[in-house]
């Protein structure tokens, strides 16, 4: 028989606490869950907000972009041909010359074209630090020279300072006068064409090309075929005649000047003293020189085209739309 417990031992009353939570609960104040589902609303529409402001300036600033690049392309980086005091315009002819290069035909002539419209240039200086290139671009440039100097009756100078090489000699030797550095590295003129043959490692490797062409000589110059003794002839003789086209425009233009040896046209170069003596060059002389004691205007003006920031960002947006088109035509077969 269970007796009483005593009164200091007895169960605590847990309802007494239940109850006062849910008297707590049913005391709140009415509405509680509409004003809390209206703070997750209003915080998911600002968040919303923010989200299309963030949208609306990437979009804009993108349009700012596009703006400014059409803008610079208009006004390209062209030479000014503001009218100036007199002065010695500075056309510079720097690395490679070739297509697409800043040593381009097209951006050396337009800089020629720009200085000698201009009439406060005195003379035009082309500063030269290159080893050559293509002897079309030289070609182009060299005929430049001669027209725009008949044209405007201004005298050409032609200023070496590191090398003037190849091409780059092409190109000088259309001037009035060659001023090197003792120093400087001047000739090489001759013709290249370089290549590889792979057809002895194809064999010992068992590779065999499989090459199809329509015409018999399609295939001339494959590094991966023997080359015949007909296709080595034809070479040489393109070789030869672009050579011999050099030369002309090296005794054009230098005339009785040269003191012409066996080795003048044979490919080599001399240094700058060297070349002054064999009538390559015609005497020491910077820039500075030139402009202070030949043309008798030291402000020096540079007539230089050059590509701008906007110019590069879109050849390389269109290079890579053109890698795109590439990948998709690759597995179409190629006739070239």
């Amino acid at each position: 028989m269970n007796e009483p417990l005593p009164p200091n031992e007895r169960v605590p009353d847990t309802a007494a606490p239940v109850a006062g939570a849910e008297a707590a609960r049913t005391s709140a104040a009415p509405g509680w869950e509409r004003a809390t589902l209206e703070k997750l609303m209003f915080a998911t529409l600002q968040e919303q907000r923010r989200a299309r402001r963030w949208r609306t300036f990437v979009r804009l600033a993108w349009l700012a972009f596009f703006v400014a690049l059409f803008w610079a392309l208009l006004h390209r980086g062209s030479p000014s041909t503001d009218k100036t005091g007199p002065h010695t315009a500075v056309i510079e002819i720097k690395g490679e010359i070739s297509s697409g290069s800043d040593s381009s035909a097209e951006a050396v002539v337009a800089g020629m074209r720009a200085a000698f419209e201009d009439s406060g240039a005195q003379a035009v200086v082309l500063l030269i630090n290159s080893p050559g290139g293509s002897p079309v671009q030289a070609g182009i440039i060299y005929d430049e020279i001669k027209r725009l100097r008949d044209k405007y009756k201004k005298p050409v100078y032609a200023v070496v300072e590191e090398s003037c090489a190849s091409a780059a000699y092409y190109i000088a030797s259309g001037a009035d006068r060659i001023f090197v550095d003792k120093a400087s590295i001047v000739g090489s003129i001759g013709v290249l064409m370089d290549g590889f043959g792979f057809t002895g490692l194809m064999d010992k490797l068992g590779v065999e090309r499989r090459l199809m062409t329509a015409g018999e000589n399609k295939g001339f110059l494959d590094p991966f075929s023997p080359q015949t003794e007909k296709h080595r002839v034809f070479a040489q003789s393109m070789l030869d005649q672009v050579h011999r086209q050099f030369i002309d425009a090296v005794k054009a233009g230098r005339g009785k000047r040269l003191k012409e040896t066996p080795e003048l046209f044979s490919g080599l170069f001399w240094t700058g003293q060297q070349a002054i003596d064999l009538g390559l060059a015609d005497q020491l002389g910077n820039i500075d020189f030139v402009a202070r004691e030949v043309v008798k205007a030291e402000e020096l003006v540079d007539y230089t085209r050059r590509e701008n920031v906007a110019e590069r960002l879109a050849k390389k947006f269109g290079a890579s739309i053109g890698e795109g088109a590439m990948h998709a035509l690759k597995a179409i077969p190629a006739l070239r």
